[in-house]
């Protein structure tokens, strides 16, 4: 029996997940990275883009359907997503709701760094409720802005209506960018993304993580009105 090895490169490759773990564990990584803290190092971005081009075999072999439609596929592979970043919302918004400002005090470890903590409630104070829509485009920032909304309590049906219209967003423009992608690529240039997928990857890494990247670093911290 061959042994599977795994290394921090492979936790951070999309296509790793989906081809060794198939729908299930796709699915689990959408909830865990927008919905535990823990998840804030995950592929997520780059993970729903790959899914889009690999949508005919997360169905077919995951549902044990054949729905013989591109389509179709895109659509329901859209719709788990849907459920598992709007509960995996639901839970971080719980766990804010319940811990408080607790989270503030809690000492750094590998899976929670409260520097991100920070960030994303600075971020949530600078844009509003809005930040649930935007933070899903926004790699850390997406793990942590449920968790800020609990905290700082925000009524729980506005919060559910902008999960909701987020995470629609959010999974319907990369799965289905990532499979008309490939598609267009494959009927204009004879190849298949699948061939050059660390392009790809690193392309929507820089792309999503420069506004991040710039908020962690360099971005001066607010002075409070009693500081000025």
């Amino acid at each position: 029996m061959e042994i599977l090895t795994i290394t921090f490169k492979d936790l951070l490759n999309p296509e790793f997940y989906i081809l060794n773990g198939g729908l299930w564990l796709f699915l689990f990584i959408v909830f865990a990275e927008t919905g535990l803290f823990a998840g804030f190092f995950l592929p997520g971005d780059t993970l729903l883009f790959v899914a889009g081009i690999y949508s005919e075999e997360l169905i077919t072999k995951g549902l044990n359907v054949d729905l013989q439609s591109d389509f179709l596929n895109l659509v329901l592979l859209s719709l788990l997503v849907i459920i598992a970043g709007v509960i995996g919302n639901a839970v971080g918004y719980w766990f804010g709701r319940k811990t408080g400002p607790t989270l503030y005090t809690r000492k750094d470890s590998f899976f929670f760094k409260k520097k991100y903590l920070q960030k994303a409630h600075d971020f949530y104070e600078e844009n509003g409720p809005g930040t649930i829509v935007v933070a899903r485009f926004l790699p850390i920032i997406r793990t942590f802005a449920p968790i800020v909304a609990g905290i700082v309590e925000m009524d729980r049906k506005k919060f559910m209506l902008y999960n909701i219209l987020g995470c629609v967003a959010w999974a319907v423009s990369l799965i289905f960018a990532g499979h008309y992608l490939n598609t267009l690529i494959m009927s204009k240039f004879g190849f298949s993304l699948k061939e050059h997928l660390e392009v790809i990857i690193i392309g929507i890494v820089l792309i999503t993580t420069a506004p991040v990247i710039y908020k962690l670093f360099f971005s001066k911290p607010k002075l409070k009105e009693g500081n000025k």
